[in-house]
């Protein structure tokens, strides 16, 4: 190789030649290899898949420009034999465990492990590399990256939410026509073998257990969320009422003179945002915080977002939007375009998505909720529930949050993987709740999937009175029967509309 891997900060630098083990060929990992063929890097990439339509095309773009691609669980049952000693680098996919054999092997060997993130930022130009403001918590990480494009745009900058979601963040930062400010999703898989970035701003949201059986533990996700903190250059923004958040900030290694700012619900204290009756308002990046703030919106500014009709936002979604305005303040946006961009944003589909309302009952789609952490949000935000949920629970366990809603379930309705859980849970701790189990099918057979979701809606039907909510907000991922949490919302969407015959949604 050409340069070591220390001397490895731009895309300018000499990367020809270097020795690259690319895991994974999954949209991480084939814009990984990509770019580092294109800067003449000697790689090879490794995928236990057989070769699916889009794997077979993806490995054959890749041959072209000289990658050497392997597909088929032979290839990552550790490191090829052939490259064991002739390796300088592994970049690995997201889904990938530290404790897999192919990463363990490298460890061993004692080869650098770096994640698409850290190969992405040390692919930015060396001179007015866009700033990264960074975004990452169990729970709104989405919601938060693009309230925070929004407000980025309408501050009239050429700005885009890449990472863990959108556009990935390797395409980001090589994009023909540079960026002047990112707004980065990540996840505690990115982070972990996350080793240089330097945010100009950074946030973790929350910390509640979530992909335990990857980590280890809470201990290690939360030690993955928190390296979002370290070098940051301006802001550490963190969750007031998240203590755990607090403590990541003073223990992180950041820039000198960066900032702890906090966010919260609450009347802000100084060098934070928060609410004062109906408005969001700003104690953080004002002269005088001591004595004055500066108003960053009203509640009434995010009521499109919604569902618009004045109603009032979910604390969740407040929550965020202080996040990124802090975010954005942080990089020097007025307030003004703060306001512009609570205004102008719109909520992704499948997160407390109002699919219909009929007989004074309403049918809500969170589908998006795919922990305990991300439903107790939908689930306290209605009083009366007949709750949906039910799928892969990836270690997290739900009695707390059961606990916490118990007051407020009509009944449960439960499918997927680990619905017995739940229901043990509901046993435990509401006892008189009615709990229904409809069972589990295949992954993927959407007739199957269709039939099942048409028993959950005859049982929530059968279940609600008029004022109830019925909610789908499973608290589980969607992997165990679905393509996507998308598909578990679309399924269940089409179900509502069919029983009360108004007709499927498109896309289902």
């Amino acid at each position: 190789m050409t340069a070591p891997l220390e001397e490895l900060t731009h895309r300018d630098a000499d990367w020809a030649g270097l020795r690259v083990l690319v895991t994974g060929l999954g949209v991480s990992g084939f814009a990984a290899a990509d770019a580092l063929v294109q800067h003449e890097a000697r790689v090879t990439v490794v995928d236990a898949g057989n070769g699916s339509e889009r794997q077979t095309t993806q490995a054959g773009i890749l041959g072209i420009l000289g990658a050497d691609v392997r597909l088929g669980p032979e290839h990552v049952a550790g490191l090829p034999d052939d490259l064991e000693r002739d390796l300088d680098l592994v970049v690995t996919s997201p889904g990938w465990r530290p404790d897999h054999p192919v990463l363990a092997a490298a460890q061993a060997h004692g080869i650098p492990v770096w994640s698409e993130v850290e190969l992405a930022w040390r692919l930015r130009p060396r001179v007015g590399a866009a700033p990264w403001l960074v975004v990452t918590g169990t729970n709104g990480k989405t919601t938060t990256v693009q309230l925070l494009e929004t407000i980025l745009t309408s501050a009239g900058l050429r700005a885009v939410a890449a990472g863990n979601v959108g556009h990935p963040i390797l395409d980001a930062v090589q994009h023909p026509e540079p960026y002047d400010v990112i707004a980065v999703e990540l996840s505690s898989f990115q982070l972990h073998f996350t080793h240089t970035m330097s945010p100009l701003a950074s946030v973790v949201l929350n910390v509640a257990p979530d992909h335990l059986d990857w980590h280890g533990g809470l201990e290690g996700y939360a030690a993955a969320k928190a390296r979002v903190y370290e070098r940051t250059q301006v802001a550490c923004v963190y969750n007031a009422q998240d203590p755990r958040t607090e403590r990541m900030v003073e223990e992180a290694d950041v820039v000198e003179g960066c900032r702890a700012v906090g966010f919260t619900l609450g009347t802000p204290g100084r060098s934070m945002v928060g609410l004062v009756e109906d408005v969001l308002a700003d104690r953080a990046f004002v002269e005088e915080r001591a004595t004055s703030a500066a108003e960053l919106g009203t509640l009434a500014d995010l009521s499109l977002a919604s569902g618009g009709g004045g109603a009032t936002p979910p604390p969740h979604l407040v929550a965020d939007a202080l996040a990124a305005a802090a975010l954005a303040r942080a990089a020097g946006i007025a307030p003004v375009a703060v306001r512009d961009g609570l205004r102008a944003f719109r909520t992704d589909a499948h997160r407390t998505t109002v699919v219909a309302e009929h007989e004074g009952v309403t049918w809500v789609d969170d589908s998006k909720a795919t922990n305990p952490h991300a439903a107790l949000a939908a689930l306290s935000a209605y009083p009366d529930i007949v709750w949906v949920a039910g799928g892969q629970l990836k270690g997290a366990a739900v009695d707390e949050l059961v606990a916490q809603v118990s007051d407020r379930l009509r009944a449960v309705v439960l499918l997927g993987l680990d619905r017995q859980l739940i229901a043990d849970a509901v046993a435990r701790h509401a006892p008189e709740v009615p709990v229904h189990d409809v069972g589990v099918a295949d992954h993927g057979d959407m007739d199957a999937l269709q039939g099942l979701m048409d028993d959950v809606v005859a049982l929530c039907a059968a279940s609600a009175r008029p004022g109830d909510v019925v909610l789908l907000s499973p608290a589980a991922a969607s992997l165990d029967m679905f393509p996507s949490y998308g598909s578990r919302g679309d399924v269940f969407a089409d179900a509502v509309r069919r029983r009360l015959g108004t007709g499927p949604v498109s896309g289902a």
